[in-house]
């Protein structure tokens, strides 16, 4: 196999892989050095090119207030989205792999249908869902009595970000559930049954068996839903498009807002904000790798 192996040229190797390696830098290398360089420049987009001013956009980021809005929002996001999606997925990953549980195949299929369905789609359908006038959200809670008068709670500054954090948690759910589901299923059935022969009754079981083993994989589920948790754009533009009044404008919408939705597009100016949020993502993958490697020195 080795003999095969030298005698092809690496020639081909290379040209087998040209597509792939000219796709990756058309479509990802080329536009991350890109918005670098529009950081750069105090450009609109509508001209053949812009005026090169430095650092001046970053200046003028770190400056503005909106902008400063827009990392507290993405970090209360994260506060909000992240425990909820985290445990309520181990906790129904818990009960779906229970032996006793029936009808896994059904529930399955019912929490992974939200992730298949595109963003768009639920935003749309979650704004008729939660309509003031004739949505079944306020139509329940007034007859349950735990509302006076209808409220808009996707356009109520107050609870616009928890109510999008909510649909953001159950749209994705079923992602951290399959991922919680592999590593339960990755626990050899004879730990449990050792246990169980020793006297260990359920809760016993879960702490000294079951927790101590997810932990490795719960590192990696948390980190992996703090990355999800920050690629919120599609499905919070068709929520809430950032308002009312900036309380729900992620970083990603504050990007977008100068870039294409402004009356006078800042193309510069949304690049610098980009290339402070993939900064960031920059250093959260390096985190995640760090602690990867920590993960395998303890095993």
């Amino acid at each position: 196999m080795r003999q095969s192996l030298k005698k092809v040229p690496y020639g081909w190797i290379y040209l087998f892989l040209a597509p792939t390696l000219i796709l990756y830098g058309m479509y990802t290398i080329w536009p991350v050095i890109a918005t670098f360089w529009y950081s750069l420049l105090d450009w609109n987009g509508f001209q053949s090119s812009g005026t090169f001013t430095g650092l001046e956009n970053y200046r003028e980021l770190f400056s503005d207030s909106l902008f400063w809005n827009s990392i507290s929002v993405t970090f209360l996001f994260l506060v909000i989205v992240v425990p909820i999606r985290f445990f309520v997925s181990l906790a129904i990953a818990l009960l779906l792999n229970w032996s006793r549980f029936k009808f896994k195949s059904f529930f399955r299929v019912m929490i992974f249908i939200p992730v298949v369905t595109t963003s768009a789609i639920i935003g749309t359908i979650m704004n008729m869902f939660f309509d003031p006038s004739q949505g079944p959200v306020n139509i329940i809670l007034m007859k349950l009595g735990l509302m006076k008068e209808n409220i808009f709670l996707l356009g109520n500054a107050d609870t616009a970000l928890v109510t999008s954090g909510v649909i953001w948690c159950w749209k994705w759910l079923g992602i951290s559930l399959i991922y919680w589901i592999a590593s339960l299923q990755s626990i050899p059935e004879e730990l449990y049954e050792s246990a169980k022969i020793d006297g260990a009754n359920a809760w016993k079981s879960f702490t000294k068996i079951t927790a101590p083993l997810l932990v490795p994989f719960g590192v990696i589920i948390l980190i992996l839903t703090l990355s999800d948790a920050l690629r919120v754009f599609d499905l919070m533009l068709t929520l809430t498009k950032g308002g009312p009044f900036f309380r729900t404008e992620v970083i990603e919408i504050f990007i977008y807002r100068w870039a294409f939705s402004s009356s006078i597009p800042r193309l510069g100016y949304a690049s610098a904000a980009a290339t402070v949020f993939g900064l960031f993502f920059i250093v959260l993958t390096v985190v995640q790798l760090s602690l990867n490697k920590i993960i395998r020195k303890g095993d």
